[in-house]
């Protein structure tokens, strides 16, 4: 009697060309899995009741899907988070929940260091005016001699870290325990974020989304921050209040924010965060480069072979579910 092979449901909302990355580095290795990629999430909730192992990004999954996933044994996040999938309400209890670590320290910080200096720089006011064929030439500033906050002393952090203090900057993490790592000048507490951030230049949020962060960055903690300083989000929309930060771009109080995450993705058109003045919205581009499947496949081998073998306990990146 031949034992049918669990299926794969894959969600990726990328272009054709590269949409199937995942589905072919997973056949390369166990070709007899069958292996499905959707690009919608009406594709995905169509096809997901014949699935016993669903993978796509966190912040994809914005609907319940999993009500008619009865199949459903585990979900892989390519992502690092697992908001969006874990607190879906119907994603029975019992699903296996892993997810990507360990990739996200490089591109992360990249993309955190452009946001920095282009706002350091003004670089909008260069890219417009190079768009109306105006010669503006007009003084900067310098990330050398500045403070920055990270909130959210991860690995990715960990990465961020020795790369801002290579730029010349005090660099100061931001939680419950101070600890022993390169490139940090300093630690603040979390549980005082108001006193945290009074000195700030720059606050880069790296602080996962649950809970206990949803807007833990609010009104009160943004007008605690110095005259001019700037907000840099790589982490979650949700840990933001974005209507008070647009209020506190529009009175002037911040000298600029960029956001690569925000409440709601895709940014709807008519949004009035599109308009605040001296913002940055980027899609959410932070962890997407060009070798990311690559990078991260041979933690997906490692649990689909572990999940194979009954072993989930030799699972990677487990996800603890109450």
């Amino acid at each position: 009697m031949t034992v049918a092979k669990p299926s794969i449901l894959i969600l990726l909302p990328w272009e054709p060309k590269i949409r199937f990355t995942y589905e072919k580095l997973i056949n390369a290795r166990f070709p007899d899995l069958p292996v499905t990629t959707v690009g919608t999430l009406a594709e995905a909730a169509t096809a997901i009741s014949e699935a016993e192992i669903f993978m796509a990004f966190g912040v994809a999954v914005k609907e319940d899907i999993f009500v008619t996933a009865k199949k459903l044994r585990w979900v892989h996040a390519f992502g690092t988070g697992v908001d969006g999938i874990i607190d879906r309400a119907g994603l029975a209890r019992d699903v296996i929940v892993t997810s990507t670590r360990g990739i996200h320290g490089a591109p992360l910080s990249e993309i955190a260091m452009l946001h920095m200096l282009a706002l350091a720089r003004d670089y909008p006011r260069s890219i417009r005016a190079h768009d109306k064929h105006q010669w503006d030439r007009f003084r900067a500033s310098l990330l050398q001699g500045k403070r920055a906050g990270i909130l959210g002393v991860g690995l990715i952090a960990e990465s961020l870290a020795p790369r801002l203090h290579a730029l010349g900057m005090h660099v100061v993490g931001i939680s419950r325990t101070a600890r022993d790592l390169p490139g940090f000048s300093s630690w603040a507490p979390r549980d005082d974020l108001k006193k945290a951030v009074s000195d700030l230049d720059y606050l880069v949020l790296l602080i996962p989304l649950d809970e206990t962060t949803h807007h833990i960055i609010n009104a009160d903690v943004i007008g605690a921050m110095k005259p001019g300083a700037y907000i840099i989000n790589i982490a979650r929309g949700g840990v933001i209040d974005e209507k008070a930060l647009a209020s506190a771009l529009h009175s002037g109080q911040l000298g600029g924010a960029a956001l690569d995450t925000v409440h709601k993705e895709p940014l709807p058109a008519d949004d009035p965060l599109w308009d605040a003045p001296h913002l940055i919205v980027t899609p959410h581009l932070g962890g997407f480069y060009d070798t990311y499947p690559e990078d991260s496949i041979d933690q997906i081998y490692t649990n689909i072979a572990a999940y194979l073998a009954g072993k989930p306990q030799d699972m990677v990146n487990l996800e603890a579910r109450a």
